[in-house]
């Protein structure tokens, strides 16, 4: 089970290949398995939370309880003596994930780790990762990348092995691990550690692997993609790789994730709103628009600089598609600076706004300032700025009548033989998986699911838009019941 983001997914493919080549098979559901191992979120109080139920609802099902992930590595010791119902286990055991859960299986109670910041332990060294071209895989010593069992990656670095747990045509490719930015709020860059760059030519085998195994998008994750090979010496590795993933055989589409804005360098605004196969997507990481709450936050920029980024992004690509989460109620944050947040939106034109109120997360600098805010006065906030952005996003998506895009289609809704129109849902360049909203497809011909069409959009539903096929619209067919030719 797997909670939290999509480099916990990677994460949890890596334990589930680790696990089926240390003797395991993969139960369909809880009531057939003996142990049950949850991958748990401990970004923010609610995931946190969510992450406590779903052991505690585990432990119901009578089998053997495992929580790895980050709530896991970051409380430890605390977590396994607050939930006897689970065994916890750290980042440090997944590479001998099989054993442990053998030893829980033959009652053995596992001591759980004691917490520690892990920005201070020493990174794996990058030039003494195995690489692509001949990994050794535990159990498959003398393997090489032709001979790897079905459902097996090449070695990738700190992540070894990887079995696809989902039939998408999206797979998530993480990039790096770790983070050196010391943002106040942030709790992460203590138990996720120090920032990891993996080498160039292991992503580009793995995403020939993943093309090999259904996937049509690629979702590039790390902690801070724009410090993608700063610490492999090359500060512009991101611009070099992203025209190679694209490349790939079988791959349509290439999306970035997680950019840091003071890092966006003109060079990779540029690849990536003009090279083929490359989405011109843009999670860019704003959090606030009040230059003194963001350098209260220990990040740079303010309103001002973040509008002339997103004018220098539209300029190359007018309809690219650009997203960002805020915080709000942070300690010390004015009416006048939630005003000029409001302010920023309102000019921005985001596709997707994320609102968050703030918490204090243990261990943080944020948690210590003073200025801190009611929580009804925090709830407030959220209410009033979440509404907001209501109301700008849909006003985007509408804004977007008119448009040509491509479309990657993902699902069928309806597939009839009568000569109705058939409906299929799938996401534009500017639609992230999960997060943003998606486009139905009205075309009168049959589609397939993991095809890249060509579709002018039509009208908007709240964050969704409707489309249809660029050559049937050409035909007279904007997308109204018609008979089929």
């Amino acid at each position: 089970m797997t909670l939290g983001c999509a480099r916990n997914e990677v994460d949890s493919e890596e334990l589930a290949a680790r696990l089926e080549t240390g003797g395991w098979d993969l139960a369909d559901d809880d009531g057939d398995a003996d142990v049950v191992l949850v991958n748990t979120c401990a970004f923010i109080q609610a995931a946190k939370q969510e992450s406590i139920d779903e052991l505690l609802g585990a432990a119901e099902s009578g089998a053997a309880v495992v929580a790895a992930g980050c709530l896991a590595e970051r409380y430890g010791s605390g977590l396994s003596e607050a939930l006897p119902e689970a065994q916890v286990l750290s980042f440090d055991d997944y590479a001998d994930i099989a054993s442990r859960l053998d030893a829980i299986v033959a009652g053995q109670r596992w001591t759980a780790h004691e917490p520690r910041d892990r920005r201070k332990l020493l990174p794996i060294a990058p030039s003494g990762r195995p690489t692509s071209g001949g990994p050794h895989i535990p159990g498959h010593a003398s393997a090489s990348i032709a001979d790897l069992p079905d459902g097996l990656a090449p070695a990738s670095g700190p992540r070894v092995l990887r079995r696809r747990l989902g039939e998408g045509v999206v797979a998530p490719l993480k990039i790096a691990s770790g983070c050196d930015r010391r943002c106040s709020f942030c709790a992460i860059p203590a138990f996720r550690g120090a920032f990891i760059s993996r080498p160039p030519e292991d992503l580009v085998a793995e995403a020939g692997w993943l093309a090999a195994h259904g996937a049509r998008e690629l979702l590039l994750v790390s902690e801070n993609s724009t410090s993608y090979g700063k610490d492999l010496g090359d500060l512009r590795l991101l611009e070099s790789l992203l025209p190679k993933l694209a490349a790939v055989l079988g791959i349509d589409r290439v999306r970035v994730s997680y950019l840091q804005p003071a890092e966006v360098r003109p060079g990779l605004v540029e690849v990536m709103t003009s090279t083929p196969g490359v989405a011109p997507y843009f999670d860019l990481s704003f959090q606030h628009a009040s230059g003194r709450v963001l350098r209260a936050m220990r990040r740079f920029g303010d309103g001002e600089r973040f509008l002339a980024l997103i004018e220098q992004i539209r300029k190359l690509a007018p309809t690219a598609g650009i997203r960002s989460n805020f915080i709000v109620g942070f300690p010390g944050e004015t009416r006048d600076d939630l005003d000029e947040l409001e302010q920023f939106l309102a000019a921005a034109g985001l596709d997707a706004i994320g609102v968050f109120g703030y918490s204090d997360e243990d261990g943080t600098e944020a948690a210590t300032l003073p200025g801190k805010l009611a929580a009804e006065d925090i709830a407030s906030r959220v209410e009033q700025l979440a509404g907001l952005a209501d109301e700008l996003m849909d006003q985007r998506a509408a804004d977007r009548v008119g448009e040509t895009h491509e479309v990657l289609i993902e699902e069928i809704v309806a597939d009839w033989d009568d000569g109705s129109p058939k409906r299929y849902s799938g996401r534009a360049g500017h639609q992230a998986p999960e997060v943003d909203g998606a486009t139905e497809v009205i075309a009168h011909r049959r589609l397939a699911i993991g095809d890249l069409m060509a579709v002018r959009v039509s009208d908007s539903h709240g964050v969704d838009l409707v489309a249809g096929l660029i050559d049937d619209q050409e035909r007279g067919r904007p997308g109204q019941p018609e008979t089929i030719d």
